[in-house]
């Protein structure tokens, strides 16, 4: 299986040209992207002008870009050092996806309960976009499909309080849940667990709907912490 290549110095890559951005909201889009897809790795050091130059924008929107990633916690501004990609350490990201796997479980109990057909019609269509992708070995769109189905349940539980924690806390693991899927079998079982997912939500069973989201996250916690360990290892020779 083919995975986005990561940066593996402190130095940003040459990232793809992308069409002139006439929207502040357009360039924090793209930005994201590259971290959540790892062409910006975390710890790689953000230089401005080949941004600017990549986005077609000016250095200001580029700067107000910056700041509201830095708000959702994907980017680390440093006094007269510029931007880095943010990096969590191990016992954050367990915290993280232990705190996320809660709230998809909370998510999915909640949808079983308030879901409209229209909204489960919804999700299905995008779980057999997603499965075509998966097919073609394409991540980038399994993952943007993956990541609209998981969005779509937590909409579907109609609860704001929850919706605004469960986005906050999402946006600091996009990149670590794209990640999950570089090993095939993680990127199997992850299919396995979505098919049981639309199972679970056509039968409105809400406490098997928690357990699988449960299972899910835990899952790809333990497959990123499981690379972070190998990474390690190979460093050490």
């Amino acid at each position: 299986m083919q995975k986005t290549t990561a940066a593996t110095a402190d130095v940003m890559p040459l990232l793809p040209k992308v069409e002139r951005l006439q929207l502040h909201d357009a360039a924090i889009d793209h930005l994201r992207t590259f971290i959540v897809e790892g062409l910006l790795a975390p710890g790689v050091k953000l230089n401005e002008r080949e941004l600017c130059e990549r986005l077609g924008i000016s250095r200001t929107p580029l700067r107000e870009a910056l700041k509201v990633l830095a708000a959702e916690g994907l980017v680390e501004l440093l006094p007269n050092r510029g931007a880095t990609v943010s990096q969590m350490s191990e016992v954050e990201i367990r915290e993280m996806f232990e705190l996320m796997s809660g709230l998809e479980a909370f998510s999915g109990e909640l949808a079983c309960e308030r879901i409209t057909p229209a909204e489960l019609a919804e999700i299905k269509a995008l779980h057999y976009e997603m499965l075509a992708c998966h097919a073609q070995n394409d991540l980038p769109g399994y993952y943007a499909r993956n990541r609209a189905i998981h969005d779509r349940i937590n909409e579907a539980a109609r609860n704001a309080a929850l919706r605004q924690v469960y986005v906050s806390t999402n946006r600091r693991l996009q990149a670590l849940r794209f990640r999950s899927n570089y090993s095939t079998s993680k990127w199997e079982s992850a299919i396995r667990d979505h098919e049981e997912m639309i199972r679970a939500l056509e039968a409105r069973d809400g406490k098997k709907m928690a357990a699988i989201l449960r299972g899910h996250l835990l899952a790809k916690r333990d497959a990123v912490l499981g690379q972070m360990a190998a990474a390690v290892l190979e460093a050490q020779g």
